[in-house]
């Protein structure tokens, strides 16, 4: 891509203040701060490192690593050396944005991966689009993919709040459920959540009550958990960030735990399960990606969406990081992460192989990307990197196997999503049960 300056857009005000930053900084940290080998390919990244989701942040840091060490050991770009470049979002939009506008304005990167939080995905969309960066999306609140851009390139990694809600609504009705409602966040990702989940729950027979939704930051949730609770629906789902979440269902148990809860996908994190009541929701049961390989799964049942998985690909990957990370465990978004930095890396290599030269565009990139991951092309797994990175050296179309999934894009950049994972709670732990199949009809 192109190393010079990029054009800067008016209404970013901070920018120029943020380079006169960056010149002050570097000129006293010049002869102390450790920088990137000479001629690398930098990926940034925005990670909560501090702030209510700083649990994470460090977690998936790792898993960008694991990616650039393994990467550099198969030989890199032609023997240039990736590298990471990762701010802090604070957990914070206003902080986040900030950063998110060095990242791109003062740092110049021309890939960016993360963030986790919806609206700073949101927010940052048009300078993305303006500096026509790729943007990956891998975490699984991640904002919906434009279906439209001329410039800017987006690939979005987890499931998309559609396949969310199809594997909650399959469930429900398979357990018999005639009735269901939502408690749900305002913000973009857990609205849509609840909308996809109530669709697709009357779309396939069911019955919707009447929903309830909130804001973060409310002082008490009481009423709302009274009035979601009101109309007795036979399942009501809690989508929800793990911050706002836990102050619900700590209020929710104090006042005699009525009604009967689904559980929306970002609550699968031990941030969340350490601020409830211990025991509180033992046996209700949630939905998040699969980590399984759609190779390691296989449908038993059509009507029900009931599929069998294997998960030796994650138990793979979960072991490797392991190692590297003294005996710590990747968090399910970790692998995302993971397969986000080789994504970038394989078609940087293939552009180069067939055209010569690594692309000028983040649209561009994001159009080798899907190519090469489509399903006719031959397999190449995270596993063996050196072999999947000679492959496109040499021009060979090969689509990724990764820690998380098979890739296999639509037209604008959505990975498609055929299992979802249910979980249940179990003390203070998450519980896999079976997945369910993503089988529901987009509606015209």
């Amino acid at each position: 891509m192109r190393s010079g300056p990029r054009g800067r857009r008016t209404r970013r005000l901070r920018t120029g203040a943020l380079l006169g930053l960056a010149s002050l900084l570097s000129a006293s940290c010049a002869s102390t701060a450790p920088g990137p080998p000479e001629d690398a390919i930098i990926i940034g990244g925005l990670l909560p490192f501090s702030g209510n989701e700083s649990a994470i942040g460090r977690n998936l840091e790792q898993a960008m690593l694991l990616a650039v060490e393994d990467l550099n050991a198969a030989g890199g770009l032609d023997g240039r050396q990736f590298d990471i470049l990762t701010r802090d979002s604070h957990s914070s939009r206003e902080r986040g944005f900030d950063a998110l506008l060095e990242l791109l304005y003062v740092d110049q990167v021309d890939y960016l991966i993360g963030p986790e939080e919806n609206d700073l995905g949101r927010d940052i969309a048009p300078d993305v689009k303006a500096r026509d960066a790729l943007h990956m999306l891998p975490g699984y609140a991640a904002p919906s993919i434009a279906r439209s851009e001329a410039k800017g390139g987006w690939l979005r990694l987890a499931p998309s709040s559609f396949a969310v809600g199809c594997a909650l609504a399959k469930y429900a009705l398979g357990e018999g459920i005639k009735t269901v409602n939502t408690l749900a966040g305002r913000d973009d990702y857990n609205a849509n959540v609840g909308s996809q989940f109530t669709s697709n729950f009357a779309a396939l027979g069911g019955r919707i009550l009447p929903s309830v939704t909130f804001t973060s930051g409310e002082q008490t949730y009481t009423n709302k958990i009274a009035s979601a609770f009101a109309s007795n629906a036979g399942r009501t789902l809690l989508a929800a960030y793990p911050a706002t979440a836990s102050t619900i269902v700590t209020e929710w148990t104090i006042t005699g735990r009525p009604g009967t809860w689904l559980l929306g996908p970002a609550l699968r994190t031990e941030v969340f399960l350490a601020n409830i009541p211990t025991g509180s929701l033992d046996g209700y049961i949630g939905v998040s990606p699969s980590l399984s390989l759609r190779s390691e799964c296989h449908v038993m049942d059509d009507a029900e969406g009931s599929v069998d998985c294997t998960t030796g690909n994650a138990a793979a990957f979960a072991e490797r990081f392991s190692r590297r990370w003294n005996g710590e465990a990747p968090f399910p978004a970790a692998h995302f992460y993971y397969d986000g930095i080789v994504l970038i890396a394989m078609g940087l290599a293939y552009a180069q192989a067939t055209t010569g030269a690594i692309p000028e565009s983040g649209r561009a990139l994001q159009g080798i990307i899907r190519a090469l991951n489509r399903p006719e092309n031959e397999a190449a797994s995270w596993r063996d990197l050196r072999a999947a990175m000679t492959g496109v050296r040499a021009g060979m179309p090969l689509r990724y196997v990764g820690a998380a999934a098979e890739y296999e894009f639509d037209g604008y950049g959505e990975n498609k999503h055929h299992v979802m994972q249910r979980w249940t709670v179990e003390g203070d732990t998450f519980v896999d049960l079976a997945p369910v199949s993503v089988t529901c009809e987009v509606a015209n």
